[in-house]
């Protein structure tokens, strides 16, 4: 069995999981999981912004404001509300597990990230890249390199949260959003 079959079977497994609690209740309340640990720092605000590929990425995305679309389009949820207090909130996050490979594509991320709005409707706040690790050189988004890990997928892995549909007060690529809150936490 070749290493990428190996490496989508236990991320299937993962966001099965993931899945099977937030259905069932089990993961009400904000998650405290190796997101928090792996993305504690605010990336700087000075680093140089790649404006072009995140307007790109934007227009690409905002099809996904609908969960439906999202939900037609392969994307399942994965996680309930994930937010640590002191670091701020990532909110739901919608993957789709057949991106969740060894290749980043920047106009095919692997996680959708949602929080709901007032009234409760799911509003599209961010996009998640996760890129499985086989050996290859470590993926950048024009210059911004990724984090090593912070998901709950069982192998070598980076990812890299851009805040494109909510602005973000500690920079576009900081995984945590201090200025949103899970339902939870309001």
């Amino acid at each position: 069995m070749g290493t990428v079959t190996t490496v989508k079977r236990a991320v299937s497994a993962v966001m099965l999981t993931a899945a099977t609690a937030v259905a069932s209740g089990c993961g009400e309340g904000p998650v405290e999981a190796s997101h928090a640990d792996l993305h504690s720092a605010a990336r700087p605000s000075a680093a140089v912004i790649p404006f072009k590929l995140l307007k790109q990425v934007r227009n690409e995305t905002a099809r996904f404001q609908s969960t439906e679309v999202a939900s037609r389009s392969g994307y399942v949820v994965a996680s309930p509300c994930v937010s640590v207090p002191g670091l701020g909130t990532m909110g739901f996050h919608w993957v789709k597990q057949e991106l969740v490979d060894p290749v980043f594509q920047p106009l095919r991320p692997e996680a959708v990230l949602y929080l709901p709005d007032a009234t409760g409707k799911l509003q599209l706040v961010a996009v998640e890249y996760i890129v499985i690790n086989v050996g290859q050189p470590a993926p950048t988004f024009d210059g911004q390199p990724f984090d090593v890990g912070g998901t709950p997928v069982p192998v070598p892995h980076w990812s890299l949260h851009a805040w494109i549909h909510r602005e973000n007060p500690s920079g576009v690529f900081t995984p945590f959003n201090p200025a949103l809150a899970c339902p939870e936490d309001r």
